[in-house]
């Protein structure tokens, strides 16, 4: 296979990656908005100014003050560094490699983003549109590992799509890892591992 199809498999995040590029400006002038003048005091057009963009974009972005505070979690996303799991998705193409790759990132996301994750979705139960934030923040994530799985040859995955997609959802998760984290305490090195592990033997075929 040339490097050319292999890069446009990824498109669609690579796409995503260039796109959070923008929302991270966003999401840290919020972030240091709010810490100096605090949320109620805080507007839109501040964020606006502060990130160097226009109004209409922050909307684009976040749409209202309740995606502002997402955007917390968004500039905490971004410190995982997507273009990091692109790049090793697109040099080690081996499925096994590509979930170890993907279980990286994902301790990467929760070492630095765990704790606002976390209050988003409780902030959720009351605010309808941090709830639907959540939601397709989880959508984007099962479409990603979508994209990771339908790359791989036929026969590689142990189950049927969907299966697997809740598979890894169960596994690699917020919870697992605070679980693993603070009330085993397990570095996160050991939990990387573990998922890596994890996911090769549930997810793929011997063959693959």
């Amino acid at each position: 296979m040339t490097e050319e199809p292999a890069r446009r498999r990824y498109d669609s995040l690579r796409r995503t990656a260039q796109a959070q590029q923008t929302s991270a400006e966003i999401a840290s002038a919020a972030r240091r908005l709010f810490v100096t003048k605090g949320w109620a005091a805080t507007t839109v057009r501040d964020v606006a100014r502060e990130a160097g963009v226009s109004v209409p974009t922050v909307y684009a972005a976040y749409g209202n003050k309740n995606g502002l505070t997402w955007a917390l979690a968004d500039a905490a996303d971004l410190s995982a560094d997507l273009s990091r799991l692109l790049a090793e998705l697109e040099d080690a193409p081996e499925p096994a490699a590509q979930l170890a790759a993907m279980a990286a990132y994902a301790r990467r996301l929760f070492e630095r983003a765990g704790e606002v994750i976390v209050l988003v979705r409780e902030a959720g139960r009351t605010e309808p549109e941090l709830a639907q934030s959540y939601r397709d923040a989880r959508a984007r994530a099962d479409d990603a590992h979508r994209q990771v799985f339908t790359a791989w040859p036929p026969g590689a995955l142990r189950h049927d799509l969907p299966t697997a997609l809740d598979i890894y959802a169960a596994i690699c998760n917020i919870d697992v890892y605070t679980e693993l984290t603070v009330e085993r305490r397990w570095p996160p090195a050991r939990v990387e591992k573990w998922w890596a592990d994890t996911l090769t033997r549930e997810l793929l075929t011997e063959t693959a």
